[in-house]
């Protein structure tokens, strides 16, 4: 089956993960192609998983007053920090059964595209399961999975140059997680590609395609009119209602 992978674009927060929801939509009804898109975020933004609470997670005052968005997500996980210029973020949007069964077994396919990336500009990855990638034991990327009408989404994000300082100050870090993984503080287990290689963002990004088309049949495109359409719809009522963001 032919993917139609999307080249990296900015949008923000609500655009980014409505656009994750129509085009989902969109393939479950066969209008559009199983899709790859990577993407930015402009203003940067914390996303929190589908199960969280947005007050437990998020430093709401800080995230206002340094203008950065706050968003709940479809997908499970912690929340992360999405700094404009420190990641590329990726969503792989697809028929459930073009992957294994099983969740673990699916996010080693996937992220395997994101080793076969990080290799391409010289640096050596691997899938830490359920979902995490390290380079010398530090998480280097995180990943999200859901699966909704037969259409599994997966997206993550590729640490380039994330600012650790302002993500301590909009995330609620507590010492008593940091103690449950037995480790002195969050900066000991992050790590970014600019750790490793002195690389552009292009470049990452670049390495990053290779590695997700590798052996694939796949052309370049768009979003659809109906695509784009339903996401602006959707980012301006259900991503930035209180109701769904602070549902819990």
């Amino acid at each position: 089956m032919k993917w139609r992978i999307i080249p990296l674009e900015t949008h923000d927060a609500f655009f980014n993960m409505a656009a994750d929801e129509a085009i989902g939509d969109a393939i479950a009804k066969g209008e559009s192609a199983p899709t790859i898109r990577f993407y930015k975020w402009k203003p940067g933004a914390v996303s929190i998983g589908h199960f969280q609470s947005m007050n437990d997670e998020v430093n709401i005052d800080c995230c206002k007053e340094l203008g950065i968005d706050y968003i709940r997500r479809k997908t499970g996980g912690g929340a992360v920090y999405h700094d404009e210029n420190g990641e590329i973020t990726y969503s792989v949007i697809a028929p459930e059964e073009m992957f294994p069964k099983g969740i673990i077994e699916s996010y080693r396919v996937i992220c395997g595209w994101i080793v076969l990336g990080l290799a391409n500009i010289g640096i050596t990855a691997e899938f830490a399961p359920i979902n995490d990638i390290v380079v010398l034991g530090k998480k280097i990327s995180g990943n999200a999975q859901t699966r909704r009408n037969g259409i599994l989404l997966q997206h993550g994000t590729v640490l380039y140059d994330l600012k650790i300082e302002t993500m301590f100050s909009l995330l609620k870090i507590s010492n008593e997680k940091i103690s449950d993984k037995m480790i002195k503080s969050v900066e000991d287990r992050v790590t970014r590609v600019l750790d490793f290689r002195q690389v552009s963002q292009e470049q990452l990004y670049e390495a990053l395609l290779a590695g997700f088309t590798k052996d694939k049949e796949c052309e370049f495109g768009a979003m659809s009119q109906e695509e784009i359409e339903k996401t602006e719809a959707l980012s301006k009522t259900s991503y930035r209602s209180s109701e769904w963001n602070f549902m819990r």
